[in-house]
This record gives C-alpha cells, sequence and structure tokens, in this order.
C-alpha cells in the first residue's frame, strides 16, 4: 500500500530511503545505548553506595562499562550519520551525540529526533 500526499504536504522527500534507514539505526542505538547506561547507572551505585568497598565487586562489572563504551561509539556514528543526511545543525547533533552520556535522556532525544525527522521529511 503506497502513502497518498496532500498537495499541502510540504515535507522533503526521502525516494532513496537514505535518511528512513538513517533514522532506523539511530533510533536502535540510541535504545541500546540507553539501555546499557541504565545497566551501568545501576553498577555504578551498587559498586559504590551499596558495597563496604569497590574492591568487592565482581570482576564481570568491568564489562559493563566497557559494553556501553562500545554501543556509545557506535551510537556516536549512527546519530552523525543521520544528522548528515537529515542536514542537521552542529547544536542539534552535538546535544544528540551527548544525549547518550545521561541516564534516561537517550530515549527522550529518541522521541524528539524521530519526531522532528518525521515531521521535516516524508517517511
Amino acid at each position: 500500500m503506497t502513502a497518498v500526499t496532500s498537495e499541502t504536504d510540504t515535507r522533503k522527500p526521502d525516494p532513496q530511503g537514505k535518511i528512513k534507514g538513517a533514522l532506523a539505526r539511530y533510533r536502535a542505538l540510541a535504545w541500546i545505548t540507553g539501555v546499557w547506561l541504565l545497566v551501568l547507572t545501576v553498577e555504578m551505585i551498587y559498586k559504590y553506595l551499596i558495597l563496604d568497598s569497590s574492591a568487592d565487586a565482581p570482576d564481570w562489572f568491568t564489562y559493563i562499562g566497557q559494553a556501553h563504551g562500545v554501543f556509545y561509539i557506535i551510537y556516536l556514528f549512527m546519530t552523525l550519520d543521520l544528522a548528515i543526511k537529515a542536514r542537521w545543525k552542529a547544536t542539534r547533533t552535538l546535544f544528540t551525540a551527548l544525549a547518550g552520556t545521561i541516564p534516561f535522556l537517550s530515549f527522550w532525544f529518541e522521541h524528539l529526533r524521530t519526531r522532528d525527522v518525521r515531521a521535516e521529511y516524508a517517511i
């Protein structure tokens, strides 16, 4: 079924689907990064506030930070990919990239950027 666009639709076309694909990749990485950041936050609270000594923490806790770091780097690339294709300003790109470093913010920015891109482009 094809989408019908009205004559008053001022959204820009995405004929090759590049922006739609970039948006899908960005959304997936925003959620993955956000979840790993929440896991890292819980781990840090447990390690430094609940345990008597951070040396008592399990060794596998180090992998949580590493996993978030890897996914955050991929998130940065996906953010940059979408920013280039959607022609975002530098400030919008920077704030979106930093959203992966503050708990819950990546989820909110994912919602905002998805809404903005869908409003600007016919996807």
